[in-house]
């Protein structure tokens, strides 16, 4: 079984509280307009005229060449994190994702990277995570390279 797991409470609250981004910069504040704006932490797409965060993330603890920083969105207000094996609503509406594998020192494992459709996007992570130097696995935007999750082992 594996899990898609939205980024950690702990990181969202301290940027929804003012904290800086990855790039030592403060988020932006913005309106949502609705127009499909995903929010990495609840998975859900940000009503519109919501408050909106856009900030840049790096999802791995340490600065190295693997190590994509790269422009996400957040609730402005507080939200619920995405929990449970559903399949998180952000992950509904594009036709295709980039996932690929990551080892456990957070290098991309080659030749796991794979544009996939969304119906095949969980079948696939799993058959990547089958490869024992695997740790886990990126969602990505396959248009603009976005990241938009992870999925471990469960």
């Amino acid at each position: 079984m594996i899990t898609i797991a939205a980024l950690p409470t702990d990181i969202v609250r301290a940027l929804q509280n003012g904290g800086r981004d990855s790039h030592g910069r403060f988020p932006e504040h913005t309106v949502s307009d609705g127009g499909g704006n995903p929010c990495r932490h609840c998975l859900k797409y940000i009503p519109k005229n919501a408050g909106m965060l856009i900030l840049a993330h790096r999802p791995f603890p340490a600065a190295q060449p693997y190590a994509e920083t790269g422009p996400i969105f957040l609730c402005a207000d507080s939200c619920e994190r995405h929990q449970g094996d559903q399949i998180p609503e952000v992950f509904t509406h594009s036709p295709d994702y980039l996932i690929k594998g990551y080892s456990h020192d957070d290098r991309i494992v080659y030749g796991t990277g794979v544009v996939i459709t969304k119906d095949r996007m969980m079948q696939q992570a799993e058959e990547i995570l089958k490869d024992q130097q695997v740790d886990y696995v990126h969602i990505r935007s396959s248009r603009n390279n976005c990241y938009q999750a992870r999925i471990d082992r469960g």
